[in-house]
């Protein structure tokens, strides 16, 4: 007659899961105390934001048909990095859900969004039909306030983690001006306003590290000189760690 085997019981498996869970839970800590400061500080972030991609092959396309999405091509970028730049990838996301979700905005692109190798450029357009200054002043239209506000609140929630470079642009005109400085001193205390009302609505004074004026030097690539889209205002976010 064949015997009977008596039932092992499974607390072997439950004994050998936490003995699995606590070596990973001790390689997670001395992971963790092996880092630097900025890698700490992004692990932290990414805890409190868990829906942001950390991962490097993320192409980060934020969906508006006029963002350009761009993969790094050149440079050495570490885990802080990588994480800074899919956090600006949000930020550039969330600005465009609330731009969109306002009746006011236009619908024909008054923002445009580029995803470069270390950060995001904003393009604020100063456009006749719906312009963002009073004309050939650095006074903000209530339409201007509104975007760069809004553009302040995004960035100021994620206060100290990018650096800031602010750039003043005019197209060319088809009339020159008698004095020709005009158009540097415009495009400059644009610039500035710009830097002003950022700062009023919550970004760090330390976090903008540039601010120029290039006047109608510096056309869209796309565009003639003389296209009203080179009146504009660009926002530069840098990670912390990109070269300036």
């Amino acid at each position: 007659m064949a015997k009977k085997h008596g039932h092992h019981g499974g607390a072997w498996k439950v004994a050998y899961a936490d003995f699995v869970t606590a070596m990973m839970a001790l390689f997670l800590v001395l992971w963790l105390t092996s880092q630097d400061e900025k890698i700490k500080e992004a692990v932290q972030r990414s805890f409190k934001n868990p829906f942001v991609s950390l991962t490097k092959e993320s192409t980060g396309v934020v969906p508006n048909k006029d963002v350009q999405a761009v993969k790094s091509t050149e440079g050495n970028f570490d885990s802080a990095s990588v994480v800074e730049l899919n956090m600006l990838r949000t930020l550039a996301s969330d600005l465009l859900k609330t731009l969109q979700s306002n009746a006011e905005v236009p619908q024909d692109d008054p923002v445009k969004l580029e995803m470069t190798n270390d950060g995001v450029r904003i393009n604020l357009f100063d456009k006749s039909h719906h312009a963002i200054f009073a004309k050939g002043t650095a006074d903000f239209t209530e339409y201007g306030k509104f975007i760069i506000s809004t553009l302040a609140w995004q960035v100021a929630r994620y206060t100290n983690n990018f650096i800031v470079e602010i750039e003043g642009h005019t197209e060319k005109r088809k009339v020159p001006l008698v004095d020709p400085s005009n158009d540097w001193s415009l495009s400059t205390d644009r610039a500035l306003a710009a830097r002003k009302r950022l700062i009023l609505h919550g970004v760090s004074t330390e976090q903008v590290r540039k601010v120029a004026g290039f006047a109608d030097t510096k056309p869209l690539p796309d565009l003639s000189p003389e296209d009203e889209n080179n009146r504009r205002v660009a926002i530069m976010l840098r990670t912390s760690s990109s070269k300036e």
